[in-house]
């Protein structure tokens, strides 16, 4: 069993490079009852130096995430957005001074911020940002890593230049397999793996993968990657290497722990549609695309609603195939009604859906929602569980209180 102890030791009295905080405790935070013991102890609501107060579940490295009222609008604010770092170096970037250096094809090629900004051609595309253990605090039994609840993630309209442009400028030699990313943070301890990440080729080369330097029409924020982020819609946030500064063309499977460690599943334990053929072994695959989920945000668990009619409403996205359904249950699952969805803003977006229900009787009443994608995927009723607690697409449910 985690405890508070084993969860917080690491952290104790630490202070992470790169910030302080600028808000300090601000209260309780609306924390699952699912999650380990000690979790919803310790856990603070706090605002980090440009955020509004989110969930802090670690300081250092910094790994705060946004309260579920926030996903009541479909785009996520930036000073809300939730914030995963994997080490605690995380440096102050001068926008004047960036480079991005770009490695392994036919010409060495370096880039300024405003070169990216203007020597290529910009893409808008809107897309989900989730963390792969998002919900990992609810898997039972429960498994170590960072014990996020339901808010490691955010939808935001991200701007910048396609990735397969700029590895165009630099030559893409025949028989490269991978491309790899390095950001600009840095361990604090010499044994700590660097985080470094790759993708396939075939990933890099896919038009909706860029390099973005713009979140909902601003510069990205300091905590989201600042001054520019890959962003690989559809897949989850791991690959998505903020501060990016090195790019590389590889021939060869990267061999680094992030990649032939972490963010693995075991082999053919999930529906994905996108393998990451070069890192795949008999035992377990890369993860990759975002499983079809939902979530009620219109009302927490313990909400009073009047006796008559209450709207509930919700979000739900997939990893790119696009949300076909969303259906609500009222009898534990016994009968479902489709929901209304909302305005379409792209396939690998947050989808709105809207429900209204009888509340003609006081007393408890469950509300279940479940996505269905374009492809035929829907939530599951109970976790696939495997060790790292990846991919939580369980059927969420609120309790309300009728009155």
């Amino acid at each position: 069993m985690l405890t508070r102890r084993t969860l917080l030791a690491g952290t104790a009295g630490l202070a992470t490079a790169g910030f302080a905080s600028s808000a300090g405790a601000q209260g309780k935070p609306p924390v699952d009852p699912g999650v380990p013991s000690g979790v919803g102890e310790s856990a603070t609501l706090e605002a980090l130096p440009g955020k509004k107060p989110l969930i802090k579940l670690s300081y250092r490295p910094p790994n705060y995430e946004t309260p579920v009222s926030v996903f009541r609008d479909v785009i996520t604010p930036n000073d809300s957005f939730f914030v995963r770092w994997h080490i605690a170096d995380i440096p102050q970037v001068d926008a004047s001074k960036w480079t991005l250096k770009v490695g392994g094809g036919a010409t060495p090629l370096t880039l300024t911020l405003d070169q990216l900004k203007n020597d290529f051609t910009p893409v808008e595309i809107v897309a989900v940002c989730q963390c792969s253990g998002n919900r990992r605090g609810l898997s039972n039994p429960h498994v170590p890593g960072v014990e996020w609840g339901y808010g490691a993630m955010g939808n935001a309209k991200w701007k910048g230049a396609r990735l397969k442009d700029i590895l165009a400028k630099a030559g893409v030699p025949q028989g490269a397999i991978e491309v790899r990313f390095n950001g600009a943070d840095k361990p604090v301890l010499d044994k700590t793996p660097d985080f470094v990440k790759s993708i396939p080729v075939g990933k890099a080369l896919d038009d909706n993968t860029i390099v973005a330097y713009e979140m909902n029409g601003a510069p990205l924020p300091h905590f989201n990657g600042f001054p520019a982020r890959i962003v690989v819609p559809g897949w989850t946030a791991t690959y998505w290497m903020k501060q990016v500064v090195d790019i590389d063309i590889l021939t060869k499977p990267e061999e680094n722990f992030w990649m032939k460690a972490a963010y693995r599943v075991p082999a053919k334990m999930f529906p994905t549609t996108e393998r990451f053929l070069t890192q795949e072994t008999p035992v377990n695959t890369p993860i990759t695309e975002i499983m079809v989920n939902s979530l009620v945000t219109s009302h927490a668990s313990g909400a009073r609603v009047a006796r008559g009619k209450a709207i509930v409403k919700g979000i739900a996205w997939d990893g790119g195939s696009g949300v076909q359904s969303v259906e609500v249950s009222v009898d534990g699952g016994k009968s479902w009604t489709q929901a209304a969805l909302g305005a379409d803003q792209g396939r690998f977006s947050f989808r709105e859906w809207t429900f209204e229900i009888a509340t003609r009787k006081a007393g408890k009443l469950t509300v279940m929602a479940r996505a269905t994608n374009a492809i035929g995927q829907t939530q599951v009723s109970k976790a696939i569980y495997n060790p790292a607690g990846y991919h939580h697409n369980v059927i969420h449910s609120v309790v309300l209180d009728v009155a």
